[in-house]
């Protein structure tokens, strides 16, 4: 698969909706993932990413303003041990909770299909990084409709084992802009991923849409003794 430059990608896409990255520095010493939130209406744009202990929420910027909180208002990103699972939905703790009594990544989604959001039906996108003794892996995950039909889920998980240094994977919600909203294709895309955590959010946010992005967060966690660096970025201050 092509190596892509994420730059690039984000820039020319005004609407790939909620985004995960996972990777490895260029160094080879940290893990990396990003998620990212995109909105077009005023509820799924009145939204921030706030920490909540080892993870973070999404949280109405105005409360007055917020009208269904059902799917845009979750944890994102929990830790568990020395898994941390990212996702775009309420899964996170659906994922957390079967990891804790014994289940793998896919079998805790068994329970789980896309958003009853018709007629787009996102897709639900997910991850799991794995740090421990110095080793590291990751797997992501996508369950959407079958081209748009809910009667049909399609189910894919992509593990990455012993990751490239300097490389990663997107996967997003929509291919692009559109009505209803296309859900994505394929493989998780390769990116390039560098050293430095803020200099990669940077562009990150700065090659989001600016009328249609609204957080961002980024993590590097260091593979040797599991500590991480977070980083968090709302357009609404």
């Amino acid at each position: 698969m092509k190596m892509l430059s994420i730059e690039q990608e984000l820039k020319g896409n005004a609407y790939p909706g909620r985004g995960i990255i996972i990777g490895k520095s260029a160094d080879g010493t940290k893990a990396v993932t990003a998620y990212f939130i995109m909105g077009r209406s005023e509820n799924s744009r009145n939204r921030i990413f706030v920490e909540e202990g080892d993870g973070i929420r999404t949280q109405a910027f105005d409360p007055s303003k917020l009208t269904d909180p059902s799917l845009i208002i979750y944890a994102p990103v929990r830790v568990l041990g020395n898994q941390t699972i990212v996702t775009n939905g309420d899964q996170t703790d659906t994922i957390y909770d079967a990891l804790s009594s014994g289940q793998t990544f896919e079998q805790s989604l068994r329970s789980r299909e896309f958003e009853p959001d018709a007629p787009n039906y996102t897709p639900r996108i997910s991850g799991v990084l794995c740090v421990e003794n110095g080793g590291y892996h990751y797997a992501m995950s996508i369950l959407k409709s079958s081209d748009g039909n809910p009667n049909s889920c399609c189910r894919y998980t992509f593990s990455y084992e012993n990751p490239i240094a300097g490389e990663g994977h997107f996967l997003h919600t929509y291919q692009q802009d559109g009505d209803p909203l296309p859900s994505f294709e394929g493989e998780p895309k390769r990116i390039e991923i560098g050293d430095d955590m803020d200099a990669f959010a940077k562009c990150l946010w700065e090659s989001l849409n600016e009328e249609n992005k609204v957080s961002l967060f980024v993590r590097s966690i260091c593979i040797v003794d599991g500590t991480w660096e977070t980083k968090i970025i709302n357009k609404n201050q």
